[in-house]
């Protein structure tokens, strides 16, 4: 795989650290953004007041390609009532960056869009240099700051299936067979032979992760073996999100103003003012335009997401376009399938804005109802951590832990298996008409499995804080 994935380094993940091969050891790579500006074809009365214009837009480009590391030396933008389908820009605009990047001896264009394998093709022609994609640069972070062989796995299968179909035309090093008499090759083309080798490639990642989502599925059933509620945090990508973990968790999370400066998850143990304990996750965190391909090869980590009780959602406060960032959050929550969870918003960053324009904000979010609360905190200063400690604790009390006792028919064991995944059984009896299990299940698994109940028994005292040892045991 040593040649497959140098020649895939050609397309996509090309550390920014030596993309273009001759850029002085440890100086950054030197980048122009260029977008087009479609506004011209929508009607300005339909255009929310919070919309993303393509300025706003490119200042967010500018701060990922300086997360990755690159310097970036300007922005082009072209306005049209199209788009090129061959080249996405006019040739004008074209030459004009071509003759601004040869000037400035640019290392690569990066596009605030994502290009059709033609037009990474045609775009490369013109410009006479590497040109690169929104979806490629996201691509390339992620490469960067995946530390556990999990993250590694899951962006090298992004990788591969963004550059599958974007081998062709890569060169004179694909050789090609001839449509005529005495040109017909002796068999397997370079290309088809690179292309068999990632697909085989792709298979191989994708039977490796579906061997550690299988693994932390074990892992959860453990944790869940012990009834202890597990928290999400969630969000639009430098909203805070690791440095408020590391504030509830006192860990040493690495917390960045840099994008996608968290990307392996991250459990710890949480003690809430009840003195109950809960697990707290922290995730990667999300961005307009994430590419679909990144999301799929991602739900081995974003499990924890769709398993929580409870998903803080972290929202920067001081953010212009926090409504917009809130419903991209939302947007992949839904497909992940999580987007009925109980969600507690959390505005953070308070101290950067006043405090009567954080009030309205939280009130006017109330007022929707959407979520089950909003809190306002900063998790720089510590100011309303407290608040929100309770307001969890309050919350997952409403899913309190209760001791019942259930009789399952014999037949029916995907009740039975369930009662052993969600619940911590305490006693089994096995006798004529079925299976008697005593268990310490929440209050919504109870209600959900109530015909199964011993109403008889049901009124057991429920076990004290220490013998359902929600505080007790390490995370």
């Amino acid at each position: 795989m040593g040649r497959l994935r140098a020649k895939a380094r050609q397309v996509i993940p090309r550390r920014l650290s030596g993309l273009a091969g001759g850029r002085e050891s440890g100086a950054p790579e030197r980048c122009i953004l260029a977008a087009l500006d479609l506004r011209l074809r929508v009607n300005p009365a339909r255009v929310p007041l919070d919309a993303v214009t393509v300025e706003e837009s490119i200042a967010e480009l500018s701060e990922l390609a300086k997360s990755a590391g690159a310097e970036v030396l300007g922005h082009a933008i072209q306005a049209r009532e199209r788009a090129v389908p061959a080249t996405l820009l006019g040739i004008g605009k074209i030459r004009e960056i071509h003759a601004w990047a040869a000037e400035e001896q640019c290392d690569f264009v990066l596009f605030d869009h994502d290009l059709t394998p033609s037009q990474h093709r045609n775009l490369e022609r013109g410009l006479e240099c590497s040109v690169l994609d929104r979806t490629q640069l996201i691509l390339d972070i992620f490469a960067k700051h995946a530390r556990s062989r999990d993250g590694r796995l899951q962006v090298e299968l992004a990788q591969l299936d963004y550059l599958l179909p974007r081998l062709a035309g890569r060169g004179t090093a694909m050789s090609r067979l001839g449509g005529g008499i005495g040109t017909r090759g002796p068999g397997e083309t370079q290309l088809e032979h690179d292309r068999r080798k990632i697909r085989t490639r792709i298979v191989k990642l994708r039977a490796q992760l579906d061997k550690v989502r299988s693994t932390r599925r074990l892992q959860r059933a453990k944790r869940t073996s012990v009834p202890i509620p597990t928290i999400a945090l969630c969000g639009y990508t430098n909203a805070g999100k690791s440095t408020l973990f590391n504030a509830l968790t006192t860990a040493s999370v690495v917390a960045d103003r840099r994008m996608f400066a968290t990307l392996d998850p991250t459990l710890r143990k949480l003690r809430l003012p009840s003195r109950r304990g809960a697990i707290l996750s922290d995730t990667v965190g999300f961005i307009r335009k994430l590419p679909p391909a990144l999301i799929q090869a991602f739900l081995a980590t974003l499990e924890e997401v769709t398993e929580a009780s409870l998903i803080l959602h972290v929202i920067d406060i001081a953010a212009d376009h926090r409504s917009v960032h809130r419903e991209e959050v939302d947007h992949v929550l839904e497909e992940l399938g999580a987007r009925d969870k109980p969600q507690l918003l959390v505005l953070n960053k308070i101290d950067l804005i006043g405090p009567g324009q954080s009030a309205r904000e939280a009130q006017r979010l109330r007022s929707e109802g959407s979520a089950v609360g909003v809190v306002e905190v900063s998790a720089k200063t510590g100011q309303g951590l407290d608040r929100l400690l309770d307001t969890v604790d309050e919350l997952l009390a409403r899913d309190s832990i209760q001791r019942r006792r259930f009789r399952v028919p014999y037949e029916d064991g995907s009740t039975l298996a369930l009662l052993y995944d969600r619940a911590h059984v305490v006693e089994r009896h096995d006798h004529e008409m079925g299976v008697d299990v005593t268990a310490e299940v929440s209050a919504t698994l109870a209600a959900q499995l109530e015909r199964f109940i011993c109403h008889e028994t049901s009124n057991a005292p429920r076990p004290s804080a220490k013998d359902v040892s929600l505080g007790g045991g390490p995370a």
